[in-house]
C-alpha cells in the first residue's frame, strides 16, 4: 500500500541521512520515478523534504525535522516480539538493554498490540543453536563486540592450528551462524574471518580506525560464507543402508533402488567419525580405505565384547 511505504521512505530518511532518489527506490523495491512521485506527497502532507543538488546530492529532512510516528500494525508487532534472540543478545552483553528495550516498546503499544505481541512471544521461539554439539565458549564476545561498536582497533591472541598466534586486527562486525560466533575483521593482508571460541584474550589498542565506506557486513558474510562452502575440500563416500535409518544421513541424499546413497564429508576423518554410529545397518561401499578402517573397527568391538 501507498500509506505504508509513505511511511517507510519517512523513516528511512530520519534514521539514514541524505540518500539519493535510486537509494531509496532500492531499498523500497520501486522505480526510481515512484520515489519522485513519494517525495512530492510527503511534501504537500507538510514533511519539509529537500532536495540537494549535485554529484553528492538526494533527498533530506530539513531543519532536523523528526517524526513521532510510530504506525506499528498487529503483525509488525507480532513480528517484533516473536524474534527468539535474547540468547544471542545476552551473549554479547545486552540482555538487559534488550529486555528494556522491549518492555519499553510493549508499554507504548495500544491494548490490543500489547496483546497480540505478547501472544507471539509465547507462541513462537527461534533457537539458533544446532543439535547434538557442545556448545562454543566465548568469553570474549562481550569485548569483541565492545570493539565493534567503538570502532577500536584490537590486539587479539587467537588458537589456530593448535598454537597461539598474534593478530592486530580492525573488528568490523559479528555473525552468529549456526550457533556459533564470528568476527569480520580487516588485518593489513585482507579481510578475515575468527571464530569467536578461538580467541584466547582481547586487548583493546588506543587508535581507532576508519571503517571502509563500502562495507556491508551483510553482502561480506553472504558472499565470503558461499566461497566458503565451494572451495572446502570434501570427500564422498558411497554407501548402502537400512530404510530405518536413512533419514539420519548427512546432508539427506538421494537414495537408489538398492539402498544406496552418496554423501558428502569434510574429510575422511569426519566419514568415519559420523557414520561408525550406524553399525550394520550401514555398509561403505567405497572408498576402500575407509570400509576397511570401519571394518577393522568392528572387529576390534567384536572382540572387546566377546572377552
Amino acid at each position: 500500500m501507498r500509506a505504508t511505504r509513505l511511511v517507510s521512505l519517512l523513516l528511512l530518511l530520519q534514521t539514514r541521512g541524505q540518500l539519493t532518489a535510486a537509494e531509496l527506490a532500492e531499498h523500497l523495491d520501486v522505480s526510481v520515478r515512484t520515489v519522485h512521485r513519494d517525495i512530492e506527497a510527503l511534501a504537500v502532507a507538510g514533511v519539509p523534504v529537500e532536495a540537494v543538488r549535485g554529484a553528492a546530492g538526494g533527498y533530506r529532512l530539513a531543519g532536523g525535522y523528526r517524526t513521532r510516528l510510530t504506525g506499528l500494525t498487529a503483525d509488525e508487532a507480532e513480528a517484533l516480539f516473536a524474534a527468539g534472540i535474547p540468547g544471542p543478545a545476552a551473549e554479547l552483553g545486552l540482555g538487559g538493554e534488550l529486555a528494556a528495550a522491549r518492555l519499553k516498546v510493549l508499554a507504548a503499544l495500544p491494548h490490543e498490540l500489547q496483546e497480540r505481541a505478547t501472544r507471539a512471544q509465547r507462541l513462537f521461539h527461534l533457537d539458533a543453536r544446532g543439535w547434538f554439539r557442545a556448545e562454543d565458549t566465548v568469553p570474549h564476545l562481550p569485548a569483541l563486540a565492545d570493539c565493534v561498536w567503538r570502532g577500536c582497533r584490537v590486539h587479539l591472541r587467537y588458537r589456530e592450528r593448535g598454537t597461539v598466534v598474534r593478530r592486530t586486527v580492525d573488528p568490523l562486525g559479528l555473525v552468529l551462524k549456526g550457533g556459533a560466533w564470528y568476527l569480520v575483521a580487516r588485518r593489513s593482508v585482507g579481510m578475515r574471518v575468527y571464530r569467536v571460541s578461538r580467541v584466547a584474550s582481547v586487548r583493546p589498542l588506543g587508535d581507532s580506525f576508519e571503517r571502509p565506506p563500502d562495507f556491508e557486513l551483510a553482502t561480506f558474510w553472504t558472499e565470503w560464507s558461499r566461497a566458503f562452502e565451494q572451495n572446502r575440500p570434501s570427500v564422498t563416500v558411497t554407501v548402502r543402508v537400512d530404510p530405518d535409518v536413512r533419514r539420519w544421513l548427512p546432508g539427506e541424499p538421494r537414495i537408489d533402488e538398492d539402498g544406496r546413497a552418496v554423501v558428502a564429508f569434510e574429510g575422511l576423518g569426519d566419514a568415519y567419525r559420523e557414520l561408525l554410529r550406524f553399525g550394520s545397518q550401514l555398509e561403505v561401499i567405497e572408498p576402500t580405505e575407509l570400509r576397511e578402517r570401519l571394518a577393522e573397527t568392528s572387529r576390534e568391538l567384536a572382540a572387546l565384547y566377546a572377552r
